[in-house]
């Protein structure tokens, strides 16, 4: 599909705006090298592409730096067009300096994500691609980072590709035979067709199925911590983040509210979630509190059950278990280790309760606490080739391509016509499209480029 696109040269800053050492200017564009050479001391249209030349940005007779300046000639630059990287120093003011020389060139700033759509659309990645570029760049944990270079090396997207591309080849043969319905000839076989729906029926429930386990990993594993008033959820959570995030104190019913932090732990990102304590109560925005405690639970992956080991025996936290949804993980935590007695400390640790002992306060067995957490998501042992889906639309896309290869499978079943077969194939080939951008629109590209920062 053709996309509209302006042909001018672009330019933006690459780096983060503020005082540095070092800031990148990115300059794309017909007259990308043109443009830069003459504000440049040195000549650089007749140099080699991945070159890089020393020399001084001038505007007239005036210096304004010294800057490195590294060439990237069509088509084998991240654009797919000419393009130049302008290295100078992290001055604001010789940031705006050069940008402005530029401008008075007839050079335009670059919207968000305008590098990258060109990227795109010269064919240099597809758009699963480009969408992976924003998820690396924002990943704040190992596994984030894992997740989408891997996508934006390939990904699942190049399988889906090779069997798209091999449903089209069937597609075409099917509609060939359209052509020649009067001779009755048959050049699609059929039961190589079903082998191959059967094929990518699998791959795209795979693909569906790791959705889940994508969302965790792009906005973090969400941990509630439950428990009664005044079993230490607040200090747990405070020991948790090395930081004095929530309030501490022995009145019972503090938190009223949840407080949610994100930290990574070991490469993983964790959302945890301090909530209210988990009683009876006539107090009206406390039961609120309670209700989203509870809430806040059902979402999560994992939650602590956290009780502290003084005020409680072992009936009244099985009592507590009972009543909490026996769908989610839990880790059942008993808090206040440092001031419990040895007869209380033995009857816990004889029982049949599997439970890790910690003193929030005295930050005792944290650290036990954050493995026993890392080791219930497995996300550390992700194979870093595997394939996981983490965009809503990636997902949308894959959930219907899978109810239209239902459809073909019903077809193939039922012996229907091939206009009717071709119809459902090509429903399957336009929804797995949408994905790579082999089927897409300037609107859908649009909103995805918005999300991009500006020189990306």
């Amino acid at each position: 599909m053709k996309h509209n696109i302006e042909q001018d040269t672009i330019c933006a800053l690459a780096t983060a705006n503020g005082i540095g050492a070092i800031a990148i200017i990115r300059v794309s564009g017909n007259n990308a090298i043109k443009v830069v050479e003459d504000i440049f001391s040195k000549p650089l249209i007749d140099k080699d592409s991945h070159t890089a030349h020393f020399g001084l940005i001038k505007n007239g007779q005036e210096i304004i730096d010294e800057a490195l300046v590294t060439i990237f000639k069509n088509p084998k630059s991240f654009t797919g067009e000419d393009s130049v990287e302008i290295s100078c120093h992290a001055s604001p003011y010789i940031q705006q300096e050069i940008i402005h020389l530029l401008l008075k060139k007839g050079v335009r700033m670059a919207k968000a994500g305008e590098f990258s759509m060109r990227a795109f659309i010269n064919g240099k990645m597809d758009l699963s691609q480009t969408e992976a570029i924003a998820d690396l760049i924002a990943s704040t944990s190992k596994i984030q980072h894992q997740v989408a270079l891997n996508q934006m090396r390939g990904g699942f997207s190049s399988d889906l590709q090779s069997l798209r591309q091999q449903l089209l080849d069937f597609a075409s043969l099917i509609e060939l035979e359209l052509d020649f319905s009067e001779e009755d000839v048959e050049f699609a076989d059929r039961s190589q067709l079903e082998n191959l729906i059967n094929e990518i029926k699998l791959k795209i429930k795979s693909l569906l199925d790791s959705f889940k386990l994508g969302n965790v990993i792009k906005n973090g594993v969400p941990v509630a911590i439950i428990g009664r008033p005044n079993a230490g959820k607040s200090t747990l959570l405070n020991a948790i983040l090395n930081d004095d995030r929530a309030i501490v104190s022995q009145i019972a019913g503090t938190t009223r509210d949840t407080i949610e932090e994100k930290v990574v732990i070991n490469g993983v990102e964790f959302r945890f979630i301090d909530t209210a304590g988990l009683r009876q109560t006539t107090d009206e925005i406390e039961k609120i509190g309670v209700e989203k405690a509870l809430k806040e639970l059902k979402k999560s992956f994992v939650y602590i059950y956290l009780f502290d080991m003084n005020e409680l025996n072992i009936d009244d936290v099985l009592k507590d278990l009972s009543t909490l949804p026996k769908t989610v993980k839990r880790i059942v935590v008993a808090n206040k280790l440092d001031i419990v007695s040895d007869d209380k400390l033995s009857t816990f640790s004889n029982s049949d309760l599997d439970f890790i002992g910690i003193s929030a306060k005295q930050n005792k067995s944290i650290e036990l606490l954050k493995d026993k957490l890392v080791a219930f998501t497995h996300l550390n042992q992700i194979d870093e080739n595997q394939s996981i889906v983490t965009n809503v639309r990636h997902y949308e896309a894959l959930n219907k391509s899978y109810m239209a290869i239902e459809k073909v499978e019903q077809g193939l079943q039922n012996q229907i016509t091939g206009d009717f077969l071709a119809m459902d194939i090509r429903e399957i080939l336009e929804h797995l499209g949408e994905i790579t951008g082999s089927v897409s629109n300037d609107e859908l590209l649009g909103n995805i480029f918005a999300n991009f920062c500006i020189g990306k």
